[in-house]
């Protein structure tokens, strides 16, 4: 039995982290039987077990596909037995874009001086990763402190906070070569490498942060180029490294001479901690973006960038097409000059303080980690639980959530843990969700299985396939993954 459903765990974590698209064909189960090594009959439970978590269907004459939404939407939809009462809709725990009821009317009125002719036509214009004077200085302002003033000629600009992480890598790493990362770490990184040759190295964590002796471990066994971390608000750990180990690691990579990008997106959920780049600020790129400061539509990102290196990243950003939107800044230069921003971000910190109070309160039993101030949580499950399962057996109850699989460098070393998003539901569905999540846990895997057989079985009776069908039109079935 456990064969089958870790195998069936593979499977959805490939779908889980894009690996197989929504609508993609599996292949025969006697094909898939003879490519992993192991007898018709547990490929049958496999494939069975699929279409049980809902992430797959079996269309008679056509083959078994994976299904748009990962059956979260259909468990919403009524007709399955669920362990706690669904809400009326899914609940979205897995994107993080948060919102403030205020900030609209505040970005509103910043937008008011660029509606007349003459400003409108002076934003429309391109600009180049340097962009203006004016938009340097606001936004070596924005991420400045009290115990650091960041370079006004420092500063470039990309499209987007994506755009601006590619750059940056693109810049210290060749292709083929070695870039060290946090063992769990944002996933749209692990696709930049992939995009340019670049070989992650996956660095274990504890709750502080990045060991700074694991960084010297690997660029002894072979030398790393650079290193990409996290160490404010970490993504999905939802963590912020103490002082005293940023300081650790800042005098680590001066001893290796590494450069280092400083992913420092969330980092205005913690104002009062340094950035990276003010305990090494000769090596470290340190990339942001206005997306969760003010809204996911604005699309600004940017970097404070050495000396040593600005020509090398700004011609990765010319390269790559990244430069920005002329709008977008002059309207981010207002929003940060009239003290807009300030406001927005002064809002989300106290709706997210509010969330993970919450959610410590509704799991204050489980094993949770979050920062002081985070939009997302670390749950780490007891056993017997594994990611996959959890995340099925929350999907049934209309709630989505991440399993690990999605953030870790190495899918070998994917521990059993979900991120929990806690930024796009009102508070009262929030803590229904969480009520239910709670629930599932305590309940255990087995008893979700069971509470969601009987209805599998009935949706699979009156598909006229079902699993068994499936199973026999699988030998029809061509095509890989």
């Amino acid at each position: 039995m456990d064969d089958y459903r870790a195998i069936a765990d593979q499977i959805a974590a490939d779908i889980t982290a894009g690996r197989l698209r929504p609508g993609q064909q599996l292949p025969t189960q006697r094909d898939f039987a003879r490519r992993r090594g192991i007898a018709a009959s547990t490929a049958t439970r496999v494939y069975r077990e699929l279409v049980r978590r809902g992430l797959t269907t079996g269309e008679v004459g056509r083959g078994t596909f994976v299904r748009a939404g990962g059956g979260a939407g259909d468990a919403a939809g009524g007709g399955q037995v669920a362990l706690a009462e669904p809400g009326a809709a899914p609940v979205d725990l897995e994107l993080s874009y948060p919102s403030v009821p205020e900030q609209s009317a505040l970005l509103a009125a910043g937008l008011a001086p660029l509606l007349r002719p003459d400003a409108l036509g002076e934003a429309l214009r391109p600009v180049g990763a340097a962009a203006t004077a004016a938009a340097r200085q606001a936004f070596a302002g924005l991420v400045g402190g009290p115990d650091w003033d960041a370079p006004e000629d420092a500063v470039l600009f990309a499209g987007n906070g994506r755009q601006a992480v590619a750059a940056a890598l693109a810049a210290l790493v060749p292709p083929g070569q070695r870039l060290g990362v946090e063992e769990l770490t944002y996933p749209v990184v692990k696709a930049i490498a992939e995009r340019l040759g670049i070989r992650l190295v996956p660095l274990p964590v504890d709750e502080d942060g990045l060991l700074p002796e694991a960084v010297a471990a690997a660029h002894r066994a072979t030398p790393l180029r650079a290193l990409y971390v996290q160490p404010r608000v970490h993504n999905p750990l939802g963590a912020s490294m103490p002082p005293e180990r940023a300081a650790a690691l800042a005098a680590q990579l001066r001893r290796l001479d590494l450069p280092v990008v400083e992913d420092a997106i969330w980092s205005f959920l913690r104002p009062d901690l340094a950035p990276f780049a003010a305990l090494a600020p000769e090596r470290t790129v340190l990339v942001d973006s206005l997306s969760k400061r003010l809204a996911a539509g604005l699309s600004v990102g940017f970097a404070v960038v050495p000396a040593a290196l600005r020509e090398r990243v700004a011609g990765a950003l010319r390269a790559g097409g990244s430069t920005p939107s002329g709008y977008a800044l002059e309207a981010a230069v207002r929003w940060i000059g009239d003290g807009t921003v300030a406001a927005v971000a002064a809002a989300k910190r106290a709706d997210a303080a509010a969330r993970l109070e919450l959610t410590r309160e509704v799991l204050g039993g489980r094993r949770v980690l979050a920062d002081l101030c985070s939009y997302f949580a670390w749950w780490r499950l007891a056993p017997p639980w594994r990611a996959e399962t959890f995340v099925a057996a929350a999907a049934r109850a209309g709630i989505s959530v991440t399993p690990a699989a999605a953030f870790a460098v190495d899918p070998r070393r994917s521990p059993p843990a979900v991120r929990i998003g806690l930024a796009s539901p009102p508070l009262p569905v929030l803590a229904r969700a969480l009520a239910t999540l709670e629930r599932i846990a305590a309940a255990g895997p087995e008893a979700a299985a069971g509470a969601d057989t009987g209805a599998a079985g009935a949706r699979t009776e009156a598909a006229g396939s079902g699993t068994e069908a499936a199973a026999g039109i699988g030998e029809q079935i061509t095509g890989d993954r």
